[in-house]
């Protein structure tokens, strides 16, 4: 642990807006540190355990980048299980997941472009898809927060594609009194009812003025601007395989493609033929959407790679904070308040203390994988979660931050390049039921740093 200086008060502009925001000072806790420097210019409650909500994902990203490396690629293979005679294959496809965090919607139609460039046209067979890689069981959506059809409830899968996600297309229309409404990839079978309706107001927070029902028939109510034109919305709406299916058969039939059967599970055969394989992009880009964008599903397979890589397939949880734990002993570190659940920060039970993330913090600035680190967080009023925050503050484009927030968490931890030319890390973590006030308290610690 870094060594830590003797209790101090909090600078009075910390101090004034927690008392505004009604947040004790014992549900705050602060670490301050020139990088280049052994002792902190602020320690504040800096050795107990908070929940630091999606702050963890640097502890997920910075190991990964010193065990993996920046260059790592998660593969997804192909085979077939059958007679495959001109253009017709009689018998399975067989798709075999790694864990790659990125298979969007262009990257799987190149995926079956390059299957249909390879000679494959007629399917007669079943779709076996191979999620062996990850051991995960089956989670409730609805568990965390009752919100089953957003995407960052999704639990990891070995095979995602397109992060299971449907866009739910809204277009305000010149004549009529509702948005047209497209989804896509279609569902066979599901009607859309829209009873929405269209207004003239502002259009602001249009997610807040839409309200579904989802079963049989998709329905839609509440309003939508005309000034918001064309709007997305993305929600999970199908299992994993009957997605897959409806995906694979939507995109291969516009590639020219037949396909009669089924999608199972299964694992690859003793008769199965290699036929492709398809890599993701490299880890550096990959943590720039974990961090920038707070990609929880994205986030929770890069810490199951790590289990698996270091303690083994199939990856689980367990495995998983064991290698983190094995990563950090290397190091010659040990976090007694650490707790692993699944490494993105969405979780009510994940903990780690200020000056831990500290020591994570200052170990990367001086590893040989800061610069990739440190471009993956946000730029404060630049981009990703914080493009909205301190738009006229000193501190705006001066630093890099990661933000986390749940219900009762409100947490930041990054770098500020501060007015005299200094690169401070900073934490700050709050567990309290007000913690949804707390974000004038962590912009007045950004100020304070950057100009102290």
């Amino acid at each position: 642990m870094p060594a830590i200086a003797a209790p101090v008060e909090l600078p009075p502009s910390i101090s004034a807006a927690l008392a505004r925001a009604q947040i004790p000072e014992s549900a705050v806790a602060i670490y301050v540190q020139d990088v280049t420097q052994d002792s902190p210019l602020l320690a504040f409650n800096a050795e107990r355990g908070f929940n630091p909500a999606s702050v963890m994902k640097l502890l997920t990203t910075y190991a990964a980048l010193e065990v993996l490396g920046p260059a790592y690629r998660w593969s997804t293979e192909v085979y077939t299980q059958g007679v495959w005679k001109g253009e017709r294959l009689k018998g399975d496809l067989v798709f075999k997941g790694h864990g790659d965090p990125k298979i969007t919607l262009e990257s799987f139609w190149l995926m079956l472009r390059d299957l249909r460039q390879r000679g494959l046209k007629d399917l007669r067979g079943n779709l076996v898809l191979d999620r062996s890689y990850f051991e995960t069981a089956d989670e409730d959506p609805a568990a965390f927060d009752n919100e089953p059809h957003k995407p960052y409830n999704l639990g990891p899968d070995a095979l995602l594609v397109n992060f299971r996600a449907h866009r739910v297309r809204f277009m305000a229309r010149n004549q009529g009194a509702r948005p047209r409404i497209i989804l896509d990839p279609e569902i066979t079978g599901s009607r859309i009812v829209n009873e929405v309706k269209l207004g003239n107001g502002a259009c602001g927070d249009w997610k807040e003025r839409i309200r579904y029902q989802i079963g049989p028939r998709i329905s839609f109510t509440g309003q939508f601007s005309a000034a918001c034109e064309d709007k997305i919305l993305h929600m999970v709406l199908q299992d994993k395989n009957a997605y897959f299916g409806a995906l694979f058969r939507q995109l291969w039939e516009q590639l020219g493609g037949t396909w009669q059967g089924s999608v199972v599970e299964g694992t690859v055969g003793d008769q199965a033929v290699p036929l492709a394989n398809f890599e993701s992009p490299q880890l550096a880009e990959i943590i720039r959407d974990i961090n920038k964008y707070s990609n929880n599903v994205m986030a929770r397979h890069l810490y199951l790679t790590l289990g698996a890589q270091l303690r083994g397939v199939p990856a689980d949880s367990a495995k998983s904070a064991d290698a983190i734990n094995d990563w950090l002993a290397v190091k010659g570190q040990r976090f007694l308040e650490l707790v692993l659940e699944n490494g993105s920060g969405l979780s009510r039970n994940e903990r780690i203390s200020a000056a831990h993330l500290a020591w994570v913090l200052r170990a990367a600035y001086h590893s040989n994988v800061f610069a990739e680190l440190e471009s993956s967080l946000p730029i404060v009023a630049v981009d990703g979660t914080m493009k909205k925050r301190l738009l006229l503050g000193n501190v705006s484009g001066h630093a890099h931050i990661k933000s986390g927030s749940l219900k009762d968490v409100r947490a930041i931890a990054g770098y500020v390049f501060d007015a005299s030319g200094r690169r401070v890390l900073v934490v700050c973590l709050i567990n309290h039921a007000n913690a949804d006030q707390a974000a004038a308290t962590q912009d007045a610690l950004l100020e304070w740093v950057f100009g102290r």
